[in-house]
């Protein structure tokens, strides 16, 4: 084994020396780092063991000493931080005469040599603890320094930080181990104690040591968390000062050895009085006046430790006055990533960052794209940017955090008018128009305004009441490309793309550092709004806080909530719930979030600027496969660009947003028709290029890679997995007639129009509804009967039920969908049979399927008070020509070429019949396989039924393999969703709790009104 060992070992200290030869300033880091691994050692191993209580806590607060020193130079350096330089000097004073004190008055016997020799040692090791948080002070001091070697060395620190990590933490177990190699045979112990102490002492020291080891852990991670919550004074700082001083009291009330039961003996007996009086009174008088006041006033050991601890806190006053901001960075909170367990309240507080680093000021434009939404959906837009211009007004100074613009980009806005010259708003770009003056006006009088002609069509800007800008470009389709992604095309390369890049131009000239300039890119952002989007200013406040604190994070989304009536959008109200509490948290927990829907999602500038993102978004689709991945879900392939890239996707279930989902059966399966074709091309996208992917996305490792791919798997074989659920897993007639009327469906939906198979596709749901309600009553009545649950369809149906109904129990504000839950069972059959048919059939149909209906007949708009006729006068001649080139690059109007229409159409068919092909094939295969298997029972699993009280009932139940592997996965994969969700929801409650704590809170006479989400302009004054 030495001779297997001996070479690796031998090559590892010949690299490690190499690596010390050749860069200078990790042997002085290390230097330092051996000398804090020794003091550490030696203070806890050694010298702690042979002290009393008091010395003790007066040791462990003294490795401040150094740290106190340290301030006293940097604030020296940094000029406009010296309000601390007084409390610093009395801190390092502190230390220096207490110290000396301390070490005369337990030396006061001079033939106690071993105390003396403990003392030294104890006093020495601090003080080489104390080394321990210097990095904390050298990068300010750096940065006021004029020296090259110290601005190097901590650049050098940061770029090798995980290296460093590595190489002290092995010197430090390394000078553990030794030092403890050393003091046994120096203290003339015997090894062979060690293993001499008996079980039950063993088991006490091992629990001891548990405990210690599990109290030091929770007592760090409950500190990052009230740091995070902006609770630093009142649950970090202030806790840590009081353990020490409670430790000093309790030490206190008897000498130096704690008896607390004695103790209480002793005060009853000295009144002379039984135990059925009150005892209390006394108690605290001899704890307060008698012990604590002569023990730490009077004894030198704890005088000395209260002054060390005054010290502690001089040392760290500075503390109190951070700036921190929401769910800050660990990283940026602490300089070491851990703790020191042997110390923990004095590691803590040194090792938090002398000067935490606050975000700049932040841009954010908020881009929204309609075209065909009703009154009410556009009102509660722009209701919602309404209440957020109040929320951080431009006008009032005070809020820096970030500013903003609204951006609404109509699609298809223009409409030619008989007898006149020019052309119009069409009737929904009108309802817009009315729609700001009717808001507008119920503050005050909206200015006049005119709409501006444009290269694209016109524009109209608004200034909103608290000096806030809303543009308004309305696109003319005969002048630029229309459909929902031109439309983000046009805004990405006009805000990024001119309005960014021309600032940061304009400061390049002036001569700014290139860092700052990328800086600018990473704390610009573009919140993607649809039409109808009813949203709150907390819920974007919550996602700018994601992106602010976390630089690798290119997007982030809110939970999106469906809104309307009636039973498909109650089944969407399940569905979407479901979709974000499961599978969005785990995605976001163990992986990235692979879609951020652009109804209310977040993207950084630097994310979508980056290499083959902005660019290949704005590419044209001229292949089948292209139509389906790039244009039926835009939002899911612009996150699929930036996870290729290495940008990290992130859900914030506190971000709320309300979007107004279809009520009709109709356009809800043209809506899944769309999003199902695309979401299986993105999907194998990431899928295909895992081995890419994982190693440029840290998020994106091979295990969730594979989750994904049972994922994608599970959703392919959906409509024969539900045939199966329908036939009951063992019925050859019950299995034909669960066939035949899906692949009925099937050959209809390649012959009739789309209108017709989904009104086919209705009256199939009605039936599967009763038939789903007879499965779901046969499965509860078998349990009744047999009366067990311990089968394993009872166990699957109990568990999936109990984990959605404990789902909804852990998001308490909607815990009422789970209601919804009766119609999304009995809609199962519909949603994963049915619409996968259809989707799949229909995916050569690339049109858009949902609102392409006039406006509502009810829909009353007034007479326009605002301009509507287009003036010829341009505002900025530069501009224009941007507009003008970007026209000619990306979005000229596609011209309508038959032949080349006809080539695309005949392409889609002939993708679909391949996918149609492979898709149901392995459908096929799955039913056959698992029936099959069925049917043998030589290749079956064979698990017995128990009662209630876990006995045999002498029956056993068959079950394939293939079935079993299948819902173990399943079953698998629900759990990893379910235990991901709960991780998720403490950090979820942990950054509102932040949020409401640092929030300025709503004056008591704004009338509650204004932030209802949802409510007409006349009940809602948001301005």
């Amino acid at each position: 084994s030495i001779s297997i060992i001996r070479p690796p070992f031998l090559t590892f200290l010949a690299s490690l020396f190499d690596i010390l030869a050749h860069v200078s300033w990790l042997k002085k880091v290390l230097f330092l780092e051996f000398l804090v691994a020794m003091g550490a050692a030696i203070l806890t191993i050694v010298a702690m063991p042979h002290l009393d209580i008091v010395t003790n806590v007066t040791i462990l607060n003294g490795v401040v000493v150094l740290s106190a020193l340290l301030q006293v130079i940097t604030q020296c350096f940094a000029k406009e931080r010296n309000r601390f330089l007084l409390p610093s000097i009395f801190a390092f004073i502190s230390f220096c005469w207490v110290r000396p004190v301390l070490y005369l008055y337990i030396t006061k016997h001079p033939t106690d040599i071993k105390m003396i020799i403990w003392v030294g040692l104890a006093v020495g090791a601090s003080f080489l603890v104390s080394f321990n948080w210097w990095e904390n002070y050298l990068r300010l001091i750096s940065k006021n320094s004029s020296s090259v070697f110290l601005k190097n060395l901590c650049k050098d620190l940061t770029k090798c930080q995980n290296m460093l990590n590595i190489l002290t933490s092995l010197l430090r177990i390394v000078v553990t181990v030794c030092v403890i190699g050393a003091f046994v045979p120096l203290d003339k112990m015997d090894w062979n104690i060690v293993t001499s102490i008996p079980s039950r002492e063993t088991k006490i020291i091992a629990i001891i040591i548990g405990v210690q080891l599990i109290s030091s852990a929770l007592c760090h991670w409950f500190s990052l968390v009230a740091c995070k919550m902006h609770a630093l004074r009142r649950c970090f700082i202030l806790p840590l000062y009081l353990a020490s001083l409670a430790v000093m009291v309790l030490t206190s009330l008897n000498g130096t050895a704690i008896n607390f039961t004695g103790y209480c003996n002793q005060v009853v007996d000295g009144r002379n009085q039984s135990l059925n009086g009150s005892v209390f009174p006394q108690l605290l008088h001899h704890t307060i006046y008698i012990k604590v006041l002569s023990n730490v006033f009077v004894n030198p050991p704890s005088g000395s430790a209260v002054s060390w601890w005054l010290g502690l806190l001089l040392a760290t006053l500075h503390l109190w006055y951070l700036n921190v901001d929401r769910i800050q960075r660990t990283q940026d909170l602490f300089i070491r990533r851990l703790y020191e367990g042997a110390f923990i309240e004095q590691s803590l507080l040194l090792n938090t960052r002398f000067d935490i680093m606050v975000a700049d000021t932040l841009m954010v434009y908020l881009c929204a794209t309609m075209w065909h939404e009703t009154y009410d959906e556009m009102m509660n837009i722009i209701i919602s940017i309404f209440r957020l211009d109040k929320y951080r007004p431009k006008t009032d100074q005070k809020y820096t955090d970030f500013t903003f613009e609204t951006h609404i980009y109509f699609d298809d806005a223009f409409k030619d008018v008989k007898g006149s010259r020019g052309r119009h708003l069409n009737i929904y770009a009108q309802h817009l128009v009315e729609i700001l003056t009717e808001v507008y006006t119920k503050k005050q009088q909206i200015p006049d305004q005119k709409i501006i002609r444009t290269p694209y069509g016109g524009r109209l800007v608004v200034t909103m009441p608290h000096g806030n800008i809303i543009w308004v470009h309305f696109k003319d389709k005969e002048l630029i490309r229309h459909k929902k992604r031109w439309s983000q095309v046009m805004y990405l390369y006009y805000l990024l793309g001119w309005k960014l890049m021309n600032k940061l131009y304009t400061r390049w000239q002036k001569g700014e550092d290139k860092a700052e300039l990328r800086k600018e890119k990473h704390n610009t952002y573009i919140l993607a709004l649809d039409g109808d989007t009813d949203f709150q200013p907390a819920a974007v406040m919550l996602l700018i806080d994601r992106l602010k604190m976390y630089p690798s994070v290119g997007a982030a989304c809110g939970r999106i909530h469906p809104t309307g009536s009636g039973p498909a959008v109650w089944f969407q109200k399940f569905e979407y719930a479901v979709s974000h509490w499961l599978q969005k948290t785990a995605e976001h927990v163990i992986g990235c979030v692979l879609c951020s829907p652009g109804c209310f999602s977040l993207f950084r500038a630097a994310a979508l600027m980056d290499d083959n993102v902005m660019k290949k978004y704005s590419t044209k689709s001229t292949e089948a496969s292209q139509y389906i991945q790039y244009d039926q879900g835009e939002d899911r392939w612009l996150c699929t660009l930036l996870l290729k890239q290495g940008w990290r996707v992130e859900y914030n279930a506190a971000a709320d947003a309300y979007t107004n989902a279809p009520e009709n059966f109709g356009e809800l399966y043209n809506q899944r028709r769309r999003w199902g074709p695309s979401t299986m091309a993105n999907v194998v996208d990431l899928l295909g290029s895992t081995s890419t992917i994982s190693n440029r996305n840290r998020s994106m490792s091979k295990p969730f890679m594979f989750y994904q791919l049972f994922a994608i798997a599970s959703s392919i074989l959906a409509p024969a997995t539900i045939c199966l659920m329908i036939a009951g897993w063992c019925l050859v007639i019950a299995l034909v007639l669960a066939v035949i009327p899906p692949i009925i469906y099937l050959v209809l939906c390649f012959k009739l129009k789309s209108e017709t198979q989904i009104k086919i596709a209705g009256l199939l749901s009605i039936m599967y509804a009763f038939l789903m309600l007879v499965v779901t009553l046969s499965i509860i009545g078998s349990m009744v009967k047999e009366n067990t649950i311990l089968t394993p369809s009872s166990i699957f149906v109990i568990a999936i039920s109990s984990i959605y109904i404990i789902t909804a129990i852990m998001h308490p504000q909607e815990i009422q969908l789970i209601f919804h839950g009766l119609i999304y069972i009995l809609a199962i059959p519909s949603a994963y049979l049915l619409l996968s048919i259809y989707s799949m059939v229909n995916m050569n149909n690339v049109s858009w399927g949902t609102r392409e209906t006039k406006p509502a007949a009810g829909a009353v708009t007034p007479e326009p008070s605002t301009p509507q006729t287009i003036t010829q006068k341009g505002r900025y001649q530069e501009e224009e020509e941007f507009w003008i080139d970007l026209q000619k690059k990306y979005l000229e109007p596609l011209q309508d070429d038959k032949e080349r229409q006809q080539k695309i159409g005949n392409d889609l068919r002939e993708l679909r019949n391949k996918v149609n092909f492979a898709y149901f094939m392995l459908n096929a295969l799955w039913l056959v396989a698992t029936f099959t298997l069925q049917l043998s029972a030589a290749v079956s699993i064979t698990i017995p039924i128990l009662d209630f009280n876990l006995k045999p009932t002498g029956k056993n139940i068959q079950i394939d393999p293939i079935g079993f592997m299948f819902i173990l996965g399943f079953a698998t994969m629900v759990g990893i969703q379910f235990l991901t969700m709960f991780y998720h929801r403490i950090y979820t409650l942990i950054h509102y709790v932040a949020f409401l704590d640092t929030e300025p809170k709503v004056e008591k006479n704004e009338p509650k009104e204004a932030y209802l989400s949802g409510k007409r302009v006349s009940k809602t004054c948001c301005c």
